[in-house]
């Protein structure tokens, strides 16, 4: 059991530190010595929720990163403040989202980056099998080079663009009251090749 908590602890901390320079002293590597330190006093638990707390601040600057990546408002559009926020692997699933919200009259625009998200998997099937795309009215479509599944409907002005990039992130984009071109416009202002280079 000692040897399965050392295995574990020592891939959790090595993980860690490939996200962390170790050059730089901050809040993480801080966390990551203290946990260090518990294990060799035999504390575990306060271990593992140190470890957890560092997972956690990494997953922080992750979500700054993405947020800085979404899109400035279209010309005529005005857009709230962009915010981020991460969820812990253990307790939640894992997952880092930054999203925005961009207005024009009546006219409504949320943006979602996610990154390390459950969904991405669910979402990623559906390009798989296109019968999930299309079973609610999708349409398989590119953007800007982008596997995107789209769903728009007139009648109501409301419509959803789904994009899988580089497998690793998946970008929202929730219309409502708006056009299928507003949704397009927004769609193609996103840094695609900003957010592939992204660690």
């Amino acid at each position: 059991m000692n040897k399965l908590i050392v295995n574990i602890s020592a891939l959790v901390i090595c993980t860690l530190m490939i996200f962390v320079s170790t050059a730089a002293a901050d809040d993480v590597m801080d966390t990551i010595n203290e946990a260090i330190a518990q294990y060799k006093n035999g504390e575990y638990s306060a271990a593992v929720e140190s470890l957890e707390y560092a997972s956690n601040l990494i997953l922080q600057k992750k979500g700054l990163q993405l947020k800085k990546l979404l899109p400035e408002p279209l010309p005529g559009w005005a857009a709230e403040e962009a915010s981020s926020q991460a969820a812990g692997k253990i307790m939640f699933g894992g997952g880092v989202t930054a999203e925005r919200t961009y207005n024009r009259g009546d006219k409504s625009i949320i943006i979602k980056l996610a990154t390390d998200s459950p969904l991405l998997q669910s979402i990623m099937m559906m390009f798989t099998n296109p019968m999930f795309a299309v079973s609610d009215g999708g349409r398989l479509e590119r953007i800007r080079g982008q596997k995107a599944i789209i769903n728009y409907k007139s009648a109501t002005e409301t419509g959803t663009i789904n994009i899988v990039v580089a497998n690793r992130f998946l970008v929202t984009l929730e219309g409502d009251h708006v056009t299928k071109a507003d949704l397009m416009a927004y769609a193609n202002k996103i840094d695609y090749r900003a957010l592939t280079d992204l660690p």
